[in-house]
Parts: structure tokens; sequence; C-alpha cells
């Protein structure tokens, strides 16, 4: 796979997503967020570094929702059987997109307080 051309690297990238919007629900529920966030942001047009923040935060949790996808693949293909490292390791994976989430909520209320309540 090494020393492919950015449009096949770019090929692999789309796939990726498509398989995780095709078979992750919280993919897809996390990328309609998103959508909902730039709506918004569109709609009240605020200052450009509530765009970078809010947007930074969605492409987080979407990657964070990728990585998430992209482990738990791997492991249960590499040991279908239950295991308590890989339950951990699947966990921690899933912490972590909540973490993010967390975070972009708060960031979003943040927004919200600032733009509707100034």
């Amino acid at each position: 796979m090494k020393n492919q051309s950015f449009r096949q690297r770019a090929g692999f990238a789309v796939q990726g997503i498509v398989c995780a919007w095709r078979g992750e629900a919280s993919f897809r529920q996390q990328s309609v967020v998103a959508a909902g966030v730039l709506l918004l942001l569109l709609w009240r047009r605020p200052a450009l570094v509530w765009w970078a923040l809010l947007l930074m935060n969605c492409g987080l949790v979407l990657a964070a929702e990728l990585f998430n996808t992209a482990l738990e693949n791997a492991l249960d293909h590499l040991h279908p059987e239950q295991h308590d490292a890989i339950r951990i390791a699947k966990d921690c994976a899933a912490g972590a997109v909540l973490v993010l989430s967390l975070t972009g909520f708060g960031v979003f209320i943040t927004f919200l307080a600032s733009t509707w309540l100034a």
C-alpha cells in the first residue's frame, strides 16, 4: 500500500468513511449532529473563532469514531473471543469518543450562551 498516489490514498480514506457510515449507527448520529452544527453556524454567522472551535470539535469527534471503529474491527478480527485486554482497549477507545463528545458539547453550550445571551 505504500507509495500510492494521493488519489488512491484519498479513495481508501473515503472508503473507510463510507464503511463507518454504513456499519456504525454512532458515526451516523455524530455526522448528523455535525451537520446540524454546520447549519447553525451558517444561520448565526458567528465570529470565525466559533467556526474554528466548533468545526474542529466536530472533526475530532468524527475522527475518534473512525479510530474506534477501526480498532474494534481489527481486534474483533484478530481475537474474536472475549478477552479482558481487548475489552479494556475497546472501552478506552469508546471513552475517547465520549470525552471528545462531552468537550464538544461544552463548547457548543458556551457558543449558544455567548451568541444568544449577548
